[in-house]
């Protein structure tokens, strides 16, 4: 049987909050350890039928990032239960959320920026 492996390492300030957070996985091609500015990490626990997650992002990841994110996010997690399901209408469904979220989000955004 193969082995691969994930690592993720995450530098914290002194109040514990995330600075830097570095990964790299055992079957990657890069020669490095990767950057990121966030993680969202999910389980699906089946004994317990319940998702543990674990949501990290550093101090300098911005609004407008974090909004790209969950879109991109959403959006890759729509194909996924796609590719799992064969339930194209309900992955369309979740596409649409994601759209409609994001364009909320962008009017938010130009909205607040309005106003300072």
């Amino acid at each position: 049987m193969q082995k691969s492996t994930i690592t993720i390492d995450v530098i914290l300030d002194p109040n514990k909050i995330p600075e830097q957070i570095h990964w790299e996985a055992s079957d990657s091609q890069a020669e490095m350890k990767q950057k990121a500015k966030a993680l969202c990490l999910a389980f699906w626990d089946g004994a317990d039928k319940s998702a543990l997650r674990i949501d990290l992002w550093t101090k300098d990841m911005m609004v407008d990032e974090m909004g790209d994110f969950f879109y991109q996010m959403m959006m890759t997690m729509a194909d996924t239960f796609q590719r799992a399901t064969q339930q194209e209408a309900l992955a369309a469904e979740m596409k649409e959320f994601a759209k409609d979220f994001f364009k909320k989000f962008r009017e938010q955004q130009i909205k607040d920026s309005s106003a300072s």
